[in-house]
């Protein structure tokens, strides 16, 4: 297109030359002001480029960002589906812990004991969204043309500090009522060391032997009973 325009230019100032050879003074005024005028068109023709190469620029610069976000995004659902098993198998602990607070004998010490850390087990979610405070922070976030991915960034960014917030007040709660008990009554080194044993397939810790006297008859504490029953209405 600009070589199109340059041999537009070209041919008129051919025909302004011929003009001139003719000497009138009229003709040369002429062709000034027609010099003026092509130097406009070709600065008018200059801009438009420039603002085609501007265009160009910020769309390749929003393409980048979406293809961040998009990866950001399943970064997020990765997490998110590993969160939500991981507070399904708290639901299922808290349950079971319940059951034994409520009469059913424990049998097995260090299987109760997996289930009563894994409650104690303090983990948040985390949402992937560096792209995110990238285009608020840097001033960018107008480059997003689409509307509906701008709407769902700032929900799902809304959402994200209700979930924060929620997590908060169950930590909260957890420092109130089952940690207190567990740190003054409980053998806090054995417990430890046979979740460490379990977990890691006997790498490290050590698996001990475990009795209710090791949990300092937690069973009886009406105070931590209620608090595992709150994690199973709180993590669903």
């Amino acid at each position: 297109m600009l070589y199109k325009e340059n041999q537009m230019i070209k041919f008129f100032r051919e025909i302004r030359y011929n003009l001139m050879d003719k000497n009138n003074t009229k003709k040369y005024l002429k062709y000034a002001i027609g010099e003026i005028v092509l130097v406009v068109i070709g600065i008018l023709i200059a801009l438009q480029i420039n603002n085609w190469n501007e265009a160009r620029k910020t769309r390749n610069k929003e393409i980048a960002y979406l293809t961040n976000i998009k990866t950001d995004l399943q970064l997020s659902i990765l997490e998110l589906e590993e969160f939500i098993a991981n507070r399904d198998s708290q639901i299922e602990s808290a349950i079971i812990i319940v059951n034994h607070f409520n009469g059913k004998p424990v049998n097995d010490w260090n299987t109760f004991n997996k289930h009563i850390v894994s409650i104690y087990t303090w983990q948040r979610f985390y949402l992937v969204d560096n792209t995110h405070q990238e285009l608020k922070n840097s001033g960018n976030f107008a480059i997003i043309s689409n509307d509906s991915i701008k709407n769902s960034l700032l929900n799902l960014d809304l959402l994200y500090k209700k979930l924060k917030y929620k997590e908060d007040h169950w930590r909260y709660d957890a420092e109130q009522t089952l940690h207190p008990g567990q740190y003054e009554k409980a053998d806090i080194n054995s417990i430890s060391n046979n979740y460490l044993y379990q977990l890691t397939d006997g790498q490290q810790g050590e698996l001990g032997n475990l009795s209710k006297e090791t949990f300092g008859n937690m069973l009886d504490d009406q105070k931590q009973k209620n608090s595992f029953a709150f994690a199973v209405f709180n993590f669903k």
